[in-house]
């Protein structure tokens, strides 16, 4: 063999190393050379079998490692939280405490790392008092190093710690600052902390005695038990904290959760605890009683400090019959059932438009806040519909856009829709129009004359319009446009709608700006039937596009996670009887209640 291929294999090999090393779940060494370490060769990392032979916790570890959890999601810049388990610091419970808490974690949406850091050892330490520090010290530090590959907020990283883990936890949380080991100066502070019930105290009287020997040896001086009876260090740069305790835990005093808490509030840092009745030490993710109930009690609390987005409901705007009585909605939890809401009655009548028809309804949540939306008013008018809401409930005075106006052969304004350009804080709005005239190369007696493009105007306010441009000729008859961004490109899903060949069916083109220009459009996306008024969004790295099978009176369904491959899964779906031409979007699931309750 060549050297130049030696080279090259051996060169493929440690990429193939380097690309599994940050792959999921895969432990990554914390350490080049882990600092104050005495080898011993003797001292050997092994599990603690539970009773049935199984590895319910690890001793005796030499080499921390993180264990990466990276939620299952498109964002760039997820919270991320390290997972710090329990045992004494005589053993880490791995199983119940470590990956569980990460596989919840990443249920909620959070990247989770679950730390196997050192158990406190004269044998292998020259300072058994700071290994575990220095451990989770540096955990945090790779976090922030790491953000961007990992797809990590910086500003959003916290940490976790059960029993012995809390205290590990509660240390990192108040002693992020000491100078442990030589590091650069990327932040050791975590953002903000969940304590579950942790030894946060070494008091007599107080603390976990197991936890304290440990740490500190038998007789530690009277500095080493303040120094870490982290209540005592709480300041007013300690992060946000929430505390999990139960009254009968018999190992860990509640009052290790009550000071810390109170010491919280006398720096008024954001604290909040919950004390439950029952549970006892070492409960994990719930056993029984009412502290079953703490998962949701941190997910609340890191919802409402910002920590995490809200939990998202997907929501159908929809009309039915001819729209003459209005905005309809749906809901879904997972795009696939759909339930009408107030029993699928008209959450808004339409008041504007030559008809005062409400079609086509298409709803966005902009960069405002407020939810828009625009509707096709009439079969023959000039402009279209829009209202605006912040809660979907009560909507802004409707408004007629005569954004054709100006077009005196313009015959009709159909489907419009917005999208939200992050980039330039500017609206969308595109729709189809016939103008008498134009376009004659497809012109055609076939569906009473109409022969459309694509239009657009663009809104910063609602108030004020650009004027109105072609927006996409694709040398057919097209109507139904929407828009959706993929990475960096703009995809557009349209109906071609020439009817002689027939066609009827739904398309894709592509473009690297909102405002085109886009490519020709793609073959058929939808099979042997008539599709209308696509509507898409990824859930979950899945494309969906549902559609209406107008001539089968019921609605469809394709879905691909690559835009290229499309599969029907038309029979998987279920919509509210008579659902018609609408727009897919997600709202928060508070706001989602208040709907429920119409």
């Amino acid at each position: 063999m060549k050297k130049t291929s030696k080279v090259l294999i051996i060169g493929l090999m440690v990429l193939g190393l380097v690309n599994n090393a940050f792959s999921q779940n895969k432990e990554l060494k914390l350490w080049k050379k882990v600092p104050g370490a005495i080898e011993n060769e003797t001292y050997k990392e092994e599990f603690r079998l539970d009773n049935n032979g199984n590895p319910n916790a690890i001793r005796k570890v030499t080499e921390p490692t993180l264990k990466v959890f990276l939620a299952n999601n498109n964002n760039l810049k997820n919270t991320a939280v390290i997972v710090c388990p329990g045992g004494g610091y005589s053993v880490l419970s791995h199983d119940k405490e470590g990956d569980k808490i990460a596989e919840w974690l990443n249920s909620i949406g959070i990247s989770a790392f679950v730390l196997k850091y050192r158990l406190p050892s004269d044998i292998i330490m020259e300072d058994k008092t700071i290994g575990p520090l220095q451990d989770a010290q540096e955990a945090v530090r790779t976090l922030r190093r790491n953000a961007k590959e990992w797809h990590l907020d910086p500003n959003k990283i916290g940490v976790i710690g059960f029993s012995a883990g809390g205290h590990l936890a509660s240390t990192i949380s108040t002693h992020y600052n000491d100078t442990v080991y030589a590091s650069d100066e990327t932040s050791a502070r975590p953002d903000f902390s969940m304590l579950i019930y942790p030894v946060v105290s070494m008091e007599d009287g107080i603390t976990h005695n197991g936890s304290k020997v440990s740490l500190l040896g038998k007789n530690p001086s009277e500095a080493f038990i303040e120094k870490y009876s982290n209540e005592k260090q709480v300041n007013k740069n300690t992060p946000p904290t929430i505390l999990i305790h139960a009254t009968d835990d018999g190992a860990v005093p509640v009052e290790n959760s009550i000071n810390y808490y109170l010491a919280l509030k006398e720096n008024k840092v954001p604290a909040e605890i919950h004390i439950y009745e029952n549970g006892g030490h070492g409960f994990g993710l719930g056993r029984f009683g009412t502290h079953l109930n703490w998962p949701k009690a941190c997910e609340n609390w890191l919802i409402a400090n910002n920590f995490i987005p809200e939990k998202e409901i997907y929501m159908f705007s929809y009309f039915k019959g001819n729209g003459e009585d209005g905005l309809h909605l749906a809901f879904s939890e997972d795009g696939y059932k759909w339930k009408a809401l107030k029993n699928d009655t008209s959450f808004l009548t339409p008041e504007v438009g030559k008809d005062k028809l409400m079609r086509d309804p298409c709803i966005i949540k902009g960069g405002d806040g407020f939810y828009h939306m625009v509707w096709t008013v009439s079969w023959t008018d000039k402009g279209i519909g829009y209202a605006s809401s912040k809660d979907l409930i009560n909507w802004s005075k409707q408004e007629f856009i005569p954004v054709m106006e100006h077009e005196k052969g313009t015959r009709n304004t159909w489907a419009p829709e917005i999208t939200f350009d992050e980039t330039s804080k500017e609206y969308i709005i595109y729709w189809a129009s016939t103008i008498i005239g134009a376009f004659p190369e497809t012109q055609s007696t076939e569906d009473s004359g109409y022969n459309h493009r694509m239009y657009y105007t663009v809104t910063k306010d609602f108030k004020t319009f650009s004027k109105t441009k072609l927006l996409y000729d694709p040398g057919f008859n097209v109507i139904d446009a929407t828009i959706q961004k993929q990475d960096n490109k703009y995809v557009m899903f349209l109906k071609d709608e020439t009817k002689n060949p027939v066609q009827k069916n739904l398309k894709i083109a592509y473009s690297d700006h909102l405002t085109g220009p886009y490519t020709n459009a793609s073959d058929p996306i939808t099979g042997n039937y008539w599709a209308e008024g696509p509507t898409a969004i990824n859930i979950k790295n899945q494309w969906i596009v549902y559609f209406d099978k107008y001539r089968d009176h019921k609605y469809g369904a394709i879905q691909s996670n690559d835009l290229k491959t499309w599969e029907d899964i038309s029979d998987k779906i279920e919509f509210p009887k008579g659902t018609r031409h609408g727009s897919v979007f997600k709202i928060p699931a508070s706001l989602f209640l208040k709907l429920k309750n119409q």
